[in-house]
């Protein structure tokens, strides 16, 4: 009597990419992209555009223990941060995709100009296991010299934040002493700018305002003006038919702010 033998059903699981750091990089097989990038007049003249793509496209291609995983290149941006170069963010979403093991670039400058950019970026892709070699610094992000990096980074980054705030500070109280007040009359009720940009009062506002304060002063509660001025389809300073109970309160609130500083 033959004997029925199960059937095994083998899984086959492939091999993922493991980042060893006792390997070279030029050693490793690994998919690699490289981003480059030029912004300045002075930049296209030391090394163009064109010149950045052939280079990296030869470097990798003479490396046998690299596959290109693309050329991602961004020219003539200048602006400080990553949000308006398409090739640098579509070159991220595929490494977050998985079809990039390893990115090489110029410098960390030539990166990101923004720190905090530059920080955030290395430490997305270095959760992926994902490692940036910047040339010019010969630092790769996944070794011990990125450890470093991201150190140096982190103090740039919170250095860059104390002056930025300290300068915004300080531009704020100039332009407060020089009498220019910066407010966002598009959602002020009763005031709007002239060509001047000075404060100017809208009559028709003007008179919905004094009727909130006047229900107030003679004892309604702010459900009530809000059920009021719905009632009699007057319109928020934003053109919406609907009150919102809080921005009564706080046009209430700044009614007394303002009579407490000035008297």
């Amino acid at each position: 009597m033959a004997v029925a033998v199960a059937k095994k059903n083998v899984a086959f699981i492939p091999a993922q990419t493991i980042y060893d750091r006792n390997v070279r990089v030029e050693l490793k097989t690994l998919r690699v992209a490289a981003y480059c990038r030029v912004s300045t007049t002075l930049e296209q003249q030391e090394g163009s555009y064109e010149a950045q793509i052939s280079y990296y496209t030869e470097k990798i291609k003479s490396n046998p223990n690299w596959k290109s995983a693309g050329i991602y290149a961004d020219d003539g941006k200048s602006a400080t941060n990553t949000k308006k170069r398409d090739d640098f963010n579509a070159m991220i979403d595929d490494c977050m995709a998985g079809k990039i093991d390893m990115v090489i670039t110029k410098s960390v400058s030539r990166f990101a100009r923004n720190t905090v950019d530059s920080l955030q970026t290395i430490r997305k892709l270095k959760e992926k296991n994902i490692a940036i070699f910047f040339e010019k610094e010969g630092v790769n992000t996944l070794e011990s010299t990125g450890e470093l990096l991201i150190t140096i980074l982190s103090s740039q980054a919170q250095e860059e934040s104390r002056n930025l705030s300290e300068n915004t500070k300080w531009g704020l109280t100039r332009r407060y002493e020089n009498g220019i007040v910066t407010i966002n009359h598009k959602k002020f009720m009763g005031y709007t700018k002239d060509e001047k940009g000075e404060l100017i009062i809208v009559p028709e506002q003007a008179e919905i305002v004094k009727r909130i304060f006047r229900m107030y002063l003679e004892g309604s509660s702010i459900g009530e003006i809000t059920k009021a001025l719905e009632a009699d389809k007057i319109k928020t300073v934003t053109g919406k038919e609907t009150w919102h109970p809080g921005v009564i309160e706080k046009m209430l609130v700044n009614a007394c702010v303002i009579i407490s500083i000035t008297q």
